[in-house]
């Protein structure tokens, strides 16, 4: 029977409680270093699944009972790569965050405040609290919902 180190069990334990923190912030480093952080974690966690030590898996050479497991060992090297892939296109995508907007911060978007607005009872406390980013955009479904308006008249097909 194998039985895991406490002392792993705790660092597994931190580094995907820092990784699922980190991913949880708003600046797109903080989720690409929580994203590297929960990589890490996964393959400490595939290779203490690995078991001990052992022989290598090449026939002729030991016993089978003596062989390492590969599994473990090539489901790390899959979460390496794909850690590696992820970690690139996380990198390029707040490259270009930070040239577009100047910064790095994820921001809420409208329409999910509206509908966050919708879903509020009427008698929260935070119906009072509106902020400066509460305006509607002219151009969204929200804004031409409304009725209180007047309709627009072409032109072109009045009157016939």
């Amino acid at each position: 029977m194998i039985t895991i180190n406490v002392t792993m069990a705790v660092v597994l334990a931190v580094l995907y409680s820092v990784g699922f923190y980190l991913l949880l912030q708003r600046s797109l480093m903080r989720i690409l270093i929580g994203i590297v952080v929960l990589g890490h974690g996964a393959n400490l966690l595939l290779q203490l699944a690995g078991g001990p030590p052992a022989r290598a898996p090449v026939l002729g050479t030991a016993l089978p009972e003596e062989f390492a497991d590969p599994l473990p060992q090539a489901l790390a090297l899959t979460a390496i790569v794909i850690t590696f892939a992820l970690t690139t296109y996380l990198l390029a995508l707040g490259y270009r965050s930070w040239v577009l907007t100047g910064r790095d911060e994820v921001q809420d978007d409208l329409e999910d405040r509206r509908v966050a607005e919708r879903q509020r009872p009427e008698g929260s406390m935070e119906a009072d609290a509106e902020g400066p980013d509460d305006e509607e955009d002219p151009g969204s479904a929200a804004a031409s919902d409304r009725t209180d308006e007047p309709a627009e008249v072409s032109g072109s097909g009045a009157a016939r």
